[in-house]
């Protein structure tokens, strides 16, 4: 075997026998669960189970196998070890430690074993408490767990490839292996290069979009969120599985509420990475991979509603089920919309197609089927489901149909659907319109509804690959999906208020409005107020789409007045049996903030200056709303004075510039300096830029840079040229003249705020080029306070590289400056925005996690009473809210 210099190959090895056998410790405990569950079904008595015992050993050897692997890819990380290609492909040696963490879930490989390694704890934690309903749930988990151990095997099967394994060989990839850099002589025919790692002088790195503090903490809680709704997802099939068809519904409640809050975060912190680190102007842009992961936490939001629901009232056990289990299908249809690499050219987030589409869609059709599999309750239903799943799986592979995989996965989800309405009981007796559990069930159908119209859009190229067309998107994306969803913000705000007031089975009218006319007096006084003086004027849309606003500012109003009335009336102010209330109050919050920061969301940055830089025929920037500051020139944006003062560069990315952009408050002198950076990345030729934001209490200073020059071309070292002309006098430069036109004083200038004992003085000029037909004109402004220095606004052409500033007019003539450039000028082209009351969004969802967890918690205390039958008597009386 040939031996190259430098090589380590020990952890490679390490790592290739964990996964092997994490591989096969995940099979076996799924084997041994499987066949506990059938040892106690067929002897209900037995207390010991020998299966149990080898299942629990093999799921404790695949947590070891694969914190094992994830302590190995970050050694080789870490350590630079750019023989393996994983470490080649997402670090360097300049990147900090934190960032060296990030690099590890970059990839494909690293984001499953990071989802892996979610899955392993939250085992642990479901065979310590989960009781008798331990080897039925950790089945499902445990076989979940083989599905992920074969996205990282990296083999061959039969000529397919099942999974990309982390550590191979840079010197077995195509791209090396095609690269004559490394062959002796140069020669693709020839052998490697013994010493090949000697030229490798650093790793690809780490995109630099993703080097920021939220990479590192980000994917963690979001893939927790991902693995979490697992749980919820096998206790119900768990529960269908072993025919206890009710009994499943309060070990999964605390289960779901973690997968709620946890998800939740995770899916905001990534709204909040965008806000702070991306350049399209928010947090928020209906990217198809925000929606994918939006998708199933609003579905598991209607199944936690409805599993209340049945937990209080006897209802909606069958909607529970349909929620629960699409809640983990549609995380399983999200990664397989990222990683298919099908969102490629429509989103900036997706991953590229790493040749494992097959096998994504196994893992999706697979739990897909395994849900009715489960749910048929006779052998011979269940043989009969397995065919059928086996024919229609195999009809996808080899009659190459386009369409037929929608249909076999739809097929799956409409059988599991019969066979809960075969097995699950339903109350015959309608909900009475006065029941909490028939508003509770309406918001979680709007919850529902929503999901399936944001999915329904996402899926377009998946739609336009399918069935062979060609659906363009909404030329207004944002506001194809806002349209819907405003009136959805209406509805859901009205019954997270109004909801909490009505008791399950029947509300008498009397009471009801008796608890709600305070809340609701009081939301109707504080939305006129902030419609009145928060001057919520969106028009772009029209007057229709402007009243869905305002309807849905006052939903969330009420929303949260109503949830804090509650906490105090409903709850007498306990807030230790109020985290539903105080969730609804932070989603009340989220809405309104939502809704404030984007309707009233200002551009600041327009075009004042007459300075356009092209952005490119694919940018949907819009020139007039880019301002473009010249190095060192004051200009107005909005109620500011902007000077851009210079640039700076990262020590350790020396592509990476930090612009310092000084801000004046005209109105009140206030200052401070913003540093939005950019770079240009030479692989897509495309400029990388991330914000700076100034916050304050009702509102955030947003900029980020859309426009620089590249700043290896930008050597200008000219300087401004004096000439003093008359009027009609002509001023000569390289590439045509410039006439000095007219002059004017201080009594025809409309200049705001010049006090009477101010002066100013214009300067109108019309520069003539002699390679284009027609002038550019230009009016340089000198103001000279009374009481302070004087100060000149220059002007700028820019597609002649000039400046020109009025420096003084004396006795009819005027200094004019001119400073020309053959090279591009020093400048910087900025977007700026104002979002008023951000932090009102920021603050709902913290509200929001906390409330969850509250309600989280309790039902944890519930659980554990009633084992030991001491249910708290304030405990039980809250129990239905």
């Amino acid at each position: 075997m040939e031996k190259y210099i430098g090589e380590y190959l020990l952890p490679g090895q390490l790592g290739h026998f964990f996964i092997i056998l994490s591989l096969v410790a995940s099979l076996v405990a799924t084997i041994a669960y499987f066949m506990d569950v059938r040892t106690v079904r067929l002897n209900p008595g037995t207390t010991f189970s020998p299966w149990r015992t080898l299942a629990r050993g093999a799921f404790i050897t695949e947590v070891i196998s694969v914190i094992s692997i994830f302590a190995i890819l970050f050694y080789i990380i870490h350590n630079h070890r750019f023989e393996y290609y994983y470490a080649w492909k997402h670090s360097n040696l300049s990147l900090e430690f934190k960032y060296l963490l990030a690099c590890f879930w970059e990839g494909q490989e690293g984001s499953f074993l990071l989802w892996s390694f979610w899955h392993c704890l939250l085992g642990l934690v479901v065979i310590k408490t989960a009781k008798s309903w331990e080897s039925s749930v950790m089945t499902i988990i445990s076989g979940a767990q083989f599905a992920l151990a074969t996205m990282v095997l990296g083999i061959f099967f039969f000529g397919s490839k099942i999974g990309t394994n982390p550590f191979i060989l840079l010197r077995d990839t195509e791209g090396f292996l095609n690269n004559p850099d490394f062959r002796v002589n140069g020669n693709l025919a020839g052998p490697i290069m013994n010493d090949y790692l000697s030229h490798i002088v650093d790793g690809n790195g780490l995109n630099p979009l993703l080097q920021n503090r939220w990479m590192v903490i980000h994917p963690p809680v979001l893939f927790l969120g991902f693995a979490s709704t697992l749980i919820p997802f096998a206790f119900a099939l768990a529960g269908l599985w072993t025919r206890r068809i009710s009994e499943w519904v309060n070990q999964a409640l605390p289960w779901a509420l973690f997968s709620l809050a946890v998800f939740g975060v995770g899916i905001m912190m990534g709204a909040w990475w965008a806000y702070e680190s991306l350049n399209f102007g928010g947090y928020w842009a209906w990217d198809p991979v925000e929606n994918a992961s939006l998708v199933p936490w609003l579905i598991l939001a209607a199944g936690i509603h409805t599993l209340l629901i049945y937990k209080h009232s006897g209802y909606s056990l069958r909607s529970t089920y349909l929620f629960l289990v699409l809640t983990f299908i549609f995380v399983l249809y999200s990664t397989f919309l990222t990683r298919s690499g099908i969102l490629g050219e429509s989103s900036v987030h997706a991953f590229t197609d790493l040749g494992m589409n097959v096998q994504l869609f196994l893992f999706l059709y697979g739990f897909v089927w395994l849900a009715p599999i489960l749910a048929a309750n006779t052998f011979n239903k269940r043989i009969i489901t397995l065919f059928s799943a086996a024919v229609l799986g195999l009809a996808c592979y080899f009659l190459n149909i386009s369409w037929l995989p929608l249909i076999a996965m739809l097929a799956g989800v409409i059988t599991f659907m019969v066979f809960v309405f075969q097995q699950v009981p339903s109350v015959k007796k309608e909900e009475e319109g006065s029941s909490r559990e028939f508003w509770m069930f309406i918001g979680s159908l709007v919850f529902f509804l929503s999901a399936m119209v944001i999915i329904f859009k996402t899926s377009l190229p998946v739609f336009n690959k399918l069935f062979g067309i060609n659906t363009a998107a909404p030329e207004d994306v944002e506001y194809s999906y806002n349209q819907i969803q405003v009136l959805v913000a209406v509805i859901i705000g009205i019954l997270t208020g109004a909801t909490q007031y009505l008791r399950y089975r029947n509300t008498p009218t009397k009471m009801f409005w008796k608890k709600m006319a305070l809340p609701l007096i009081l939301s109707i006084i504080a939305s006129a107020l902030v419609l009145a003086f928060g001057k919520v004027n969106y028009t772009q849309k029209g007057l229709g789409f402007e009243m869905e606003i305002w309807l849905a500012v006052a939903a969330s109003v009420y929303a949260i007045i109503a949830n804090a009335g509650y906490i105090w009336i409903g709850m007498r102010g306990k807030l230790n049996l109020s985290g539903g209330s105080v969730a609804h109050l932070g989603f009340g919050l989220v809405l309104l903030g939502i809704l404030l920061s984007s309707a009233k969301k200002e551009v600041l940055s327009y075009n004042t200056s007459g300075i356009a830089v092209s952005f490119g025929e694919k940018s949907d920037q819009k020139p007039g709303e880019n301002l473009t500051l010249v190095k060192g020139m004051t200009m107005k944006m909005g109620k500011y004075d902007v000077t851009y003062r210079g640039d700076s560069l990262h020590p350790k990315k020396p592509t990476q510039r930090y612009f310092r952009i000084d801000f004046r408050q005209r109105e009140t002198g206030e200052q401070f300096t913003l540093w939005p950076d950019a770079f240009i990345n030479d692989k897509e030729n495309a400029l990388m830029s991330s914000p700076d934001a100034r916050h304050y209490l009702s509102h955030d200073v947003f900029v980020y840079v859309s426009s620089m020059p590249d700043p290896g071309k930008n050597t200008d070292t000219s300087k401004f040229v004096s000439h003093v002309r008359s009027v009609g006098d002509t001023i000569f430069y390289s590439k045509g003249y410039i006439i000095l036109e007219d002059l004017a004083g201080s009594d025809n200038i409309p200049l705001d705020k010049l006090s009477p004992k101010d002066s100013a003085y214009t300067a109108t000029l019309r520069v003539h080029s002699f390679a284009r037909q027609g002038d550019y004109k230009r009016n340089l402004l000198l103001v000279k306070p009374f009481d302070k220095p004087s100060y000149a606004e220059p002007d700028t052409v820019m597609a002649e590289g000039l400046v020109l500033r009025l420096d003084e007019l004396n006795g009819g003539k005027a200094n004019i400056g001119v400073r020309e450039s053959d090279n591009v000028l020093e400048y910087v082209t900025l977007k700026a925005y104002k979002f008023p009351f951000i932090g009102v969004l920021w603050g709902g969802i913290v509200i929001t996690a906390f409330g969850t967890f509250m309600s989280m918690a309790r039902r944890i205390r519930l659980n554990r009473a009633a084992r030991n039958k001491t249910i708290p008597s304030a405990e039980a009386s809250a129990a239905g809210s």
